[in-house]
């Protein structure tokens, strides 16, 4: 397209994760669709059933094709949901009531099909059978892919691109942001979201740039038009003057560069000029290929983030299929160690259909995490037991996330004891020795952490979601999202709280929170005291090249000072200062 005849305009957003893209936009709308009434001409009514018919064969298609897909990916049980989905495009009932709507009542293609389809859901959804309410979310789904279809709207479904493409879309959940083509997407934009939220945290994961909170980039972009994504400043540039496009190859040549300077240490030790070291860690998230792991420059996964297993299917995961999962990373990663986050599902990481989870007013602090497992004891054991197989294969740890009292970390384990029990009973081999750990991430959690050391190997802190209970912000809304500070002087305080609380205890301390990831926050938390950074493959490099650039007491220093203030811009302004002077000339 010619930009040269169109207005170049500037958006800005949240920087969400770091990098550079220019390409044309992929517009990927989830909001409910608007659809039209109207009364169609008598001789039109054939025109209609027609395009009825040539949306169910357009249907079909994309069905059988994510179908092979995602047997390709998952395997033949996630697969087969499409099954259930070709079935009710197969439905000669509602193939006929559609048809009927058109002809006796006159109504459009889009109406008439919206109606049955409506018709259908409210009749199933009051039927007291389990199989056939499952039948509602097969409808729904497919419902809304062919109204799609039909008004010419597209999902987030790139397989016709021979290029990578932005993803501009009103939000983007976990579900989302597990099945998209990483190889076709060069940069999410998003009208909602905020620098911590669970999809944002797989972009960073797998170094795509990302700029959320736009709030209406959704309805200012169209399909094609050519963008840049300044992940780095949040920016969000439509239709870019050949200045903008000029400068923005500069800067990409200059972070490019930057990224060369810091991969040449990635396999050297996180070693300070004055002799200190911290271990530099790997989060996952089960994706990742055998060659993505070992040219990480990790020294291990510090976690393992196993909820994505359950996102990406349709059903939960047997204990096998667990099993077969996190064998391969631990075989990989051997003898290095691996940290298996059990499930942590709720907040915003929901399963398709609420399976397990619940509808909340405040999921953050509702039903979710450890408090769901311990509900839920079969899903937990199922997990538990394939954590440990997997242990017979190399280095494991289990970490418990959200863990709030210390009543919650007994029942964990003795759920682990008992887990434990019936491998053996079963004749089948596990690490005996298997380190167990809990995450720092409930205020609660941290002031009871001497206790709470008493019944565990190590603390894992999820600064994520310690700051938006600290400081009272739910990190994915974004009408707050300017209230979650990672520099608080709360959040400061509270931090070196649960670090102090671990010395004493004699037990390691890790962060695998966002902060971690942040290379003027990574040298505080390792002044402050963590044995362990870990970080997303992307983040890793600059932190190492950081850490083996500064020592130990110039670090300690500025934590002092930091623990002295009382304004969180202040505290920002020292951090970036100190990551400025250390880093070199870039």
């Amino acid at each position: 397209m010619d930009n040269g005849a169109r207005e170049e305009i500037q958006i800005r957003g949240i920087a969400a994760s770091p990098g550079v893209s220019h390409g044309p936009a992929f517009v990927f709308v989830k909001k409910e669709l608007e659809i039209v009434r109207f009364i169609v001409a008598p001789d039109k009514r054939e025109e209609q059933v027609a395009r009825f018919e040539g949306a169910l064969l357009q249907t079909k298609q994309q069905l059988r094709t994510l179908r092979c897909e995602i047997e390709e990916k998952l395997g033949d049980k996630e697969a087969q949901i499409f099954d259930a989905h070709q079935m009710v495009l197969e439905d000669r009932a509602l193939i006929d009531a559609v048809e009927k709507e058109i002809f006796e009542n006159g109504y459009n293609i889009e109406y008439a099909f919206h109606t049955v389809s409506n018709r259908y859901v409210e009749a199933f959804s009051n039927i007291d059978d389990d199989y056939i309410k499952e039948r509602v979310a097969d409808i729904k789904d497919v419902s809304r892919r062919l109204l799609h279809n039909l008004m010419g709207r597209t999902e987030m479904e790139m397989e016709g691109f021979t290029s990578a493409h932005i993803l501009v879309s009103d939000d983007v959940s976990p579900s989302d942001t597990v099945r998209i083509d990483r190889n076709r997407v060069s940069a999410i934009v998003t009208d909602q979201g905020s620098r911590t939220s669970h999809a944002v945290i797989m972009a960073r994961s797998i170094n795509v740039p990302a700029v959320v909170g736009l709030h209406d980039i959704t309805q200012r972009v169209k399909h094609g038009d050519i963008l840049i994504v300044d992940g780095f400043e949040g920016l969000v540039i439509i239709n870019p003057s050949e200045q903008s496009l000029f400068r923005y190859g500069r800067i990409r040549a200059q972070k490019q560069n930057a990224q060369n300077l810091f991969q040449s240490t990635l396999h050297l030790p996180a070693l300070t000029s004055d002799g200190a070291e911290v271990k530099m860690l790997l989060n996952v998230d089960g994706s990742e290929s055998a060659d993505q792991l070992l040219r990480s420059g990790a020294e291990g996964v510090g976690l393992y983030r196993t909820e994505n297993l359950f996102l990406m299917g349709d059903g939960l995961p047997s204990e096998q299929e667990q099993y077969e999962h996190y064998r391969r990373i631990v075989e990989t990663m051997r003898p290095r160690p691996v940290t298996i986050r059990t499930l942590d599902i709720g907040g915003d990481k929901q399963m398709s259909g609420n399976m397990l989870t619940v509808d909340e007013s405040n999921p953050f602090m509702g039903f979710r995490a450890i408090r769901l497992c311990l509900e839920y004891k079969d899903v937990f054991k199922d997990q538990l037991r394939a954590i440990l197989r997997a242990s017979a294969h190399g280095n494991v740890k289990i970490m418990y996330p959200m863990i709030s009292s210390v009543k919650e970390l007994v029942a964990a384990n003795l759920l682990l004891e008992e887990s434990k029990g019936e491998l053996r009973e079963r004749g089948q081999a596990f690490d005996d020795g298997v380190e167990v750990g809990s995450m720092i991430e409930i205020p609660g959690a941290a002031y009871v952490a001497d206790h709470l050391a008493k019944h565990c190997k190590f603390f894992s802190i999820g600064t994520n979601d310690l700051i938006q209970y600290v400081l009272a912000v739910d990190r994915v809304n974004d009408r707050v999202a300017h209230l979650y500070e990672p520099n608080h002087p709360a959040v400061m305080r509270t931090l070196k709280f649960i670090f102090d609380a671990g010395r004493k205890a004699g037990i390691p301390v890790s962060v695998c929170g966002e902060m971690a990831g942040d290379p003027a926050y990574a040298a505080l938390l390792f002044a402050m005291g963590a044995d362990e950074l870990s970080v997303s493959a992307g983040s890793l490099p600059e932190i190492k090249y950081f850490i083996r650039n500064i020592t130990k007491k110039g670090a300690v220093e500025v934590m002092d000072r930091v623990l002295d203030m009382e304004d969180p811009a202040e505290i920002s302004n020292l951090l970036h200062d100190f990551y400025a002077n250390n880093i070199g000339e870039l």
